[in-house]
């Protein structure tokens, strides 16, 4: 039997419904706080030993789950050359969704 890794990064909003998705569809998932290097904000990773004929239920599970949304972020003030500082304008950005890896497993062992 195949096993796969799924590896999906989701914004913290929706990280507690996917979990208990995942543990109402008998999902074993590891999750982990981690941060997003672009808005510095909040992301949960999942890491998901599963085998290969589920991974497409469980792909549809996070698709559901974690819906993308528009935020508002003030970039940090920019200074010109004259050192003089820029009123920084807050612009619209779109977070959430999912970003999801799926990799081939050499081994997976549950002890």
């Amino acid at each position: 039997m195949a096993t796969k890794l799924i590896i999906a990064i989701v914004q913290d909003k929706d990280s507690n419904r996917l979990s208990d998705i995942f543990v109402d569809n008998n999902i074993r998932a590891t999750k982990l706080s981690t941060t997003g290097g672009f808005l510095q904000s909040g992301n949960t990773t999942f890491m998901i030993g599963i085998e290969e004929e589920r991974v497409d239920d469980a792909l549809a599970l996070i698709k559901d789950a974690s819906h993308a949304r528009d935020e508002f972020m003030t970039p940090p003030v920019n200074m010109d050359v004259s050192m003089e500082g820029t009123t920084a304008f807050p612009v619209k950005v779109q977070v959430g969704g999912a970003t999801v890896f799926v990799l081939p497993v050499d081994k997976f062992t549950h002890f």
